[in-house]
């Protein structure tokens, strides 16, 4: 079988004390490592010098998403056995996909009941967790304003402290209610940091996509074209659209804040390699030797060992040994790992 084809090639050592467990601060004070995929130059420096990689006429493009504080913690109204819940995925105004734990407790028409005013209703059983159910709540409030109050953020399962300010688990840039994960390449930009770019001719455009838990987790097969990729809802509008086409025809950059926004803009391009708006969901997945069509340039955050996003990450390089080299290179400089970790910027 193919080399890039094998899970295993995307396996990585990883000391567990480089996983981040809490943000820098501040935000742009993380670590950058920089990559220059045709001289082959590698540089060490923080964040906030990705102003001086940047160049007066290129469009970065950023995922403006907001994750919802999407972990619930109910009880089963029947017995009182506690419940967990993760909102995975808003299907219409009250029902949604979800992953519960422990789900051997719950069945079909199974009532969970997170406080006075609200609760909900197993409607469907998947597997690993995986439920449909349907909210309901007795006042006028919406189920935003219900989730504030029942809600907490879901970090990731290798995140084991507390976070103390909930702001840190979304970008300064976030709009749009939705996500169950942070897109966390876009944690290290502080408003400042995005006035410099701007004042410096850099073109800042917005997408949309819902990162969904499915992010997290690991390919399970050995041959990656069994794996499973989970669908992720995304928004191009005509005014983005239009101007990265034109940016694109000018022989301007365009760079992705992130795998998410690489998602939306190689899952949104047509045959004759223009972007189109459109609303939909994807399921793109993206491993060696994908042929990029949009993406020029990508700043990332370092990623899990056989993840789907690693491997994406070496189809943007476009060497698995060389992927595997940098991140070697950054556990030995000591770069910190993860959604709350250090940076790479790729060009």
């Amino acid at each position: 079988m193919q080399r890039e084809l094998l899970r295993k090639t995307y396996y990585y050592d990883l000391p567990e004390e480089l996983i981040a467990q809490t943000p820098i601060e501040p935000r742009d004070h993380s670590r950058l490592l920089c990559y220059n995929r045709k001289n082959g130059e590698i540089s060490h420096k923080h964040f906030y010098d990705i102003v001086d990689f940047l160049k007066s006429g290129d469009v970065l493009v950023i995922n403006n998403t907001k994750v919802l504080p999407a972990r619930l913690y109910g009880y089963k109204s029947e017995t009182g056995a506690k419940i967990e819940i993760l909102l995975q995925k808003r299907i219409d105004l009250k029902n949604w996909e979800v992953i519960t734990k422990p789900a051997k407790r719950l069945s079909v028409g199974t009532e969970i009941v997170f406080n006075e005013n609200i609760k909900c209703v197993v409607t469907e059983k998947g597997d690993y967790g995986a439920c449909k159910v349907r909210f309901d709540y007795k006042d006028s409030k919406s189920f935003e304003e219900h989730l504030l109050e029942i809600g907490t953020m879901p970090l990731p399962p290798y995140i084991k402290q507390k976070l103390k300010d909930q702001s840190r688990y979304q970008t300064v840039y976030a709009k749009v209610d939705g996500s169950s994960a942070a897109p966390t390449a876009g944690l290290h930009f502080t408003p400042d940091l995005m006035q410099k770019l701007k004042d410096k001719g850099v073109e800042v455009l917005e997408v949309l996509l819902h990162v969904g838990l499915g992010t997290f987790r690991p390919v399970k097969e050995d041959n990656i074209l069994n794996h499973e990729m989970h669908s992720e809802y995304f928004e191009i509008t005509k005014e983005v659209a239009d101007k990265i086409n034109k940016a694109k025809s000018e022989g301007r950059r365009v760079v992705a804040v992130g795998t998410t926004s690489v998602r939306v803009l190689e899952s949104g391009v047509d045959e004759n390699g223009k972007l189109v708006p459109q609303k939909r969901e994807t399921q793109i997945f993206i491993y060696p030797p994908y042929k990029f069509k949009m993406v020029d340039a990508l700043i990332t955050n370092f990623h899990l060992p056989e993840s789907t996003l690693i491997m994406l990450v070496s189809a943007f390089i476009g060497d698995i040994d060389k992927t595997l080299d940098l991140y070697k290179t950054a556990v030995e400089e000591k770069y910190r790992f993860f959604s709350f970790g250090d940076a790479m910027f790729i060009e």
